[in-house]
């Protein structure tokens, strides 16, 4: 049988309201995620909230709140864009769950056990925004490592975890498995990280300075850092010490997609936690890049957010998804203006596949009273070639995690299909009776072809694929498993089409329409 297809996203801190950020990582994830529905295969997708740690017990006395009803009031806001956006997760797990807890007290428990946890007595200069421990030496200028925040010198009595024991197998690892890291660059960059020396992981807080976290499950007065709390979420989740079968059914994941900037937690912490667990590695970690407005990256510490929500209002989920995707390479930072949002709106969405899909219902009422010819002979063997590749392209591109190319390929496509009705003139071969069957012909091939556009479309832009698919009468839920099933005629001759509204409104027209 057959593993699921598990992707997961990392979790999101509660801190803040959701942002650009955390919806292109979702809308990365949903989109593979339909994808291998589309390829007919069993998925399993899950993403959350990240609930415990010093931020999250600063954010909640700000707001003179305790942590817990803080959180709780916090996290629906994620739920709710996860909604708006159509992103389609199986399990959504928070940090505070009652399993999530437990499995993570069995692994501590059974980590100390085997003596990969110690107990001894830390000095070292503590960041708060990272909740990370530096020593002097890898301070910057005497700044945080990563963030080049202040920090503070803090001593007290922790657990570690030989984070040190397992640094040669990692590298090891990483090196006879290219595809664990990916990009290549990230990889690269973790590569060079460990060219030092690690240090063993601090994995505990006092409770003195901190109460709210996961106890440590052998001494009352300690709680589990965040990090090696929340890297836990992607075996808890499915089962981890709680439902075996459930947990041989899924894991290994075949990706975890994060951010670039917590690459290192989830390339050298959560292996090594999984290699001293004796548990198999995930197949893939996917960073993706920031998205920058003027050169800065777009953040909430930063303070220049972009509101998914507005944005989906003004231009349509389909479009703001659309552009994540199409306006830069998974990997690489993206340079996000609204103009640019506007600029893929109207020529790609409105002008190519808008466009395309309103000559060709308006030319099939026109010339055959709304209803698809029936030109009787099926497919040609070239056109048979033409569908199976054109399947194997995209397919090929998304396997490789490069929606940004799959998309171009599409595009292609229908710019390719908008160029034939020029060269066909449908209205020319409408002025001649004898050429009735050529018209015919012409409308069909272009039917077709837009029918199986939009079936590989129902990924990436799902709710206008779906609404072609609607028009056509035809269902909205495919399983296309191999370039031979995609190569068969979708359409039933004789079928009334429904023209309906612009599927991409032009923006002056869609802006009056919303006040």
């Amino acid at each position: 049988m057959t593993k699921p297809y598990y992707i997961t996203t990392p979790l999101y801190y509660v801190n803040a309201s959701p942002h650009i950020g955390h919806a292109y990582t979702n809308i990365l994830c949903d989109t593979f995620a339909r994808f291998h529905k589309l390829l007919g295969e069993e998925v399993f997708f899950m993403t959350g909230t990240d609930e415990h740690g010093t931020k999250i017990d600063r954010a909640a006395r700000d707001q003179k709140k305790e942590p817990k009803a803080y959180v709780d009031e916090m996290m629906p806001k994620f739920k709710e864009l996860w909604n708006i956006l159509g992103i389609e997760y199986d399990y959504f797990i928070r940090t505070t769950d009652v399993n999530h807890k437990k499995a993570v007290g069995n692994i501590l428990r059974d980590l100390e056990a085997k003596g990969e946890i110690y107990k001894a007595s830390y000095k070292g200069w503590y960041c708060v925004p990272c909740e990370s421990f530096w020593t002097k030496l890898q301070l910057v200028e005497g700044k945080c490592h990563d963030c080049h925040r202040e920090v503070q010198e803090l001593e007290e009595e922790n657990y570690f975890f030989k984070l040190s024991k397992y640094q040669d197998w990692l590298i090891q690892y990483i090196n006879d498995n290219p595809n664990f890291v990916r990009p290549e660059m990230r990889r690269n960059e973790i590569l060079g990280f460990l060219r030092e020396p690690l240090e063993d992981l601090c994995i505990t807080r006092p409770r003195t300075r901190l109460a709210w976290g996961i106890d440590y499950p052998t001494s009352k007065e300690h709680v589990v850092y965040v990090w090696f709390d929340a890297l836990i979420n992607y075996v808890s989740g499915v089962g981890f010490t709680i439902d075996e079968k459930k947990f041989k059914k899924l894991w290994p994941a075949d990706v975890h997609m994060v951010g670039k900037d917590i690459l290192r937690h989830h390339t050298v912490y959560w292996p090594i936690m999984l290699k001293a667990m004796g548990v198999e590695m995930p197949k893939t970690v996917l960073a993706h890049g920031w998205w920058t407005m003027a050169g800065t990256k777009v953040s909430k510490s930063r303070g220049n957010t972009v509101d998914p929500v507005e944005l989906s209002k003004k231009y349509g989920v389909d479009a703001f998804r659309y552009f994540l995707l199409r306006e830069v390479t998974l990997g690489l930072d993206g340079a996000f203006s609204e103009d640019l949002l506007a600029e893929r709106y109207t020529s790609d969405l409105a002008n190519d596949l808008g466009n395309l899909w309103f000559r060709l219902a308006s030319m099939v009422d026109k010339y055959f009273e709304g209803r698809i010819p029936d030109v009787g002979a099926g497919l040609k063997p070239a056109l048979i070639n033409e569908f199976s590749n054109f399947y194997e392209e995209v397919t090929s591109a998304m396997k490789n995690y490069d929606p940004r190319t799959a998309l171009n390929i599409i595009w292609k496509k229908i710019t390719v299909l908008n160029q034939m009705i020029e060269e066909k003139k449908p209205w020319v071969l409408a002025k001649d009776p004898k050429r009735k069957s050529e018209l015919a012909e012409a409308l069909c091939l272009l039917a077709e072809w837009l029918t199986h556009v939009a079936v590989l479309l129902l990924p990436f832009i799902p709710g206008t694929a779906q609404q072609i698919l609607k028009r056509l009468k035809l269902k909205i839920e495919w399983m296309i498993k191999s370039g031979e099933e995609f190569s068969k005629p979708f359409l039933k001759p004789g079928v009334s089409v429904e023209r309906g509204e612009a599927l991409f409104p032009r923006l002056d027209e869609k802006e009056a329409a919303q006040h």
